[in-house]
């Protein structure tokens, strides 16, 4: 099946997707400082660049895109049908790398929390209990 755009256009609409503060980032930033949490935005000293980093639990938040890093069993996890092979191999590689830099943090005494787009939409509440387990 062939694109519905052409490259000048595909080039652009995917320019415009953000790898910081986006949506799910902001709900989730917004969350943890009306409860006293303060955290530190894209640590680039930390494997992998954490979206959230709280110094203080020595704990480490990615808010991952359920299609950018291939959320198995979700339903927002669709395998695009043009350039299907490019799509799974870059998919792929993205899950590696997040495997390697969780295994380094973890080297490095971070405690490592993946929160999926996916959950904020249907389980915001065990979220919601799992983050506030860390003050414990």
């Amino acid at each position: 099946m062939a694109d519905v755009h052409n490259k000048i256009t595909r080039s652009y609409n995917m320019s415009r997707i953000k790898g910081k503060d986006t949506q799910p980032e902001m709900l989730v930033r917004k969350f943890l400082f009306a409860h006293g949490f303060r955290y530190r935005l894209n640590v680039k000293t930390l494997p992998g660049k954490p979206d959230i980093v709280l110094p203080k639990y020595k704990t480490v938040i990615f808010v991952n895109g359920c299609f950018w890093h291939g959320h198995k069993g979700c339903k927002y996890f669709v395998v695009p049908k043009t350039r299907t092979e490019w799509w799974l191999n870059k998919i792929k590689d993205t899950q590696k790398r997040d495997r390697e830099n969780e295994v380094e943090l973890n080297v490095l005494g971070w405690k490592v929390i993946k929160i999926w787009t996916c959950e904020l939409k249907q389980e915001k509440e065990r979220i919601w209990k799992e983050l506030l387990l860390i003050q414990n």
